[in-house]
This record gives structure tokens, sequence and C-alpha cells, in this order.
């Protein structure tokens, strides 16, 4: 008896947290085409990455998100916030797990001055919050890297933000 009801169990599978993003977003641009659900997907999921790099996801950092997406062609309102719902439902495992799959998506499908684009998008999130934190940079740093941007692209999207460098507070 239980043998049989247990082979039925295996095919039930919870969706991960980047296939329940990319299942979001997919849903909330019914237009687009492939690339672009992936493309989209991969810019929320860079974006919680740097945002949950110090290990908060601050209200600031949210409002942020919520403000590139409005940036997306076809995203509503109602589309924002549930894909920055399921970001935030997610946020842990899109941050720490995905971000390698996230920038590969991006340098396979997006042009450098798209890619340079999201780099500006990360750095400015990153400050949304007034601070950017080392932990932040680093991540930046190594998203950099991943999309085929260069130190000096780095340099160049920060370079706006540098009075919100942590490592340049002096601590009194």
């Amino acid at each position: 008896m239980f043998g049989r009801w247990l082979n039925h169990a295996s095919a039930v599978r919870e969706l991960d947290g980047a296939e329940q993003l990319e299942l979001t977003v997919r849903s909330e641009l019914p237009n687009a085409d492939a690339e672009t659900v992936l493309v989209v997907t991969a810019i929320v999921g860079l974006l919680g990455a740097v945002a949950y790099a110090d290990s908060d996801y601050s209200v600031q950092e949210q409002a942020r998100v919520r403000e590139e997406l409005t940036r997306v062609d076809g995203m509503t309102p109602s589309g924002i916030e549930a894909v920055c719902a399921a970001l935030k439902r997610h946020i842990l495992e899109i941050a720490t797990v995905q971000s390698p799959h996230y920038s590969r998506v991006l340098r396979e499908l997006a042009d450098q001055e798209l890619r340079i684009q999201v780099l500006e998008m990360l750095v400015a999130l990153a400050a949304a919050d007034q601070v950017i934190t080392s932990a932040e940079t680093n991540v930046m740093r190594q998203i950099t890297t991943a999309l085929g941007l260069t130190q000096r692209d780095y340099n160049a999207a920060q370079a706006k933000y540098r009075d919100r460098l942590a490592v340049l507070h002096v601590n009194t």
C-alpha cells in the first residue's frame, strides 16, 4: 500500500527559486519572446544578488528594484509587484546560487551596451540605502567579470556613487 503511494509522491516537485522567478517574469510579460524573458529574469536575479550581498534586502533596495522594473517594456505595476514578491521570497537562493547562471545568460544574450547598463543598475541599487558595503562591492566586481566587462567599466559605473563607498567612511 505505501509503496504505491510513495511512487506518486516522487512526481511532485516544488519549483526552485530561479524557476519560480522565471515563471513569474514569463507570466507578467506574456508577449515577450523566450530570450527577453531570460534577459529580464537574469537582470532581476542579479539585482537580487547585489541587494542581498550584505544579507539585508532593505526597503530602499526593494524600492530601487521596483524602479528598475518600470524600465521593462510591457511590465505593468501589478507585474512589477509579482516579480518583486517572487524575488523577495527566493532571494537567498537567487543571490547565492543563481548569480553565475544569470551572468552567463546576459553574457550570451545581451550586447555590451546592455551589460554596462545592467552594471550601472547594480551600482545604483547598492547605493540605494546610502552605503555601498564591501560585500556589495565584492559581488559587483565578480558580476562585472562574469558579464565580460572590465575594471574600467566597473569604475565608471561606480564613479557617481563614490561618496557612498563604505571603505571610504572613517568610523569615529
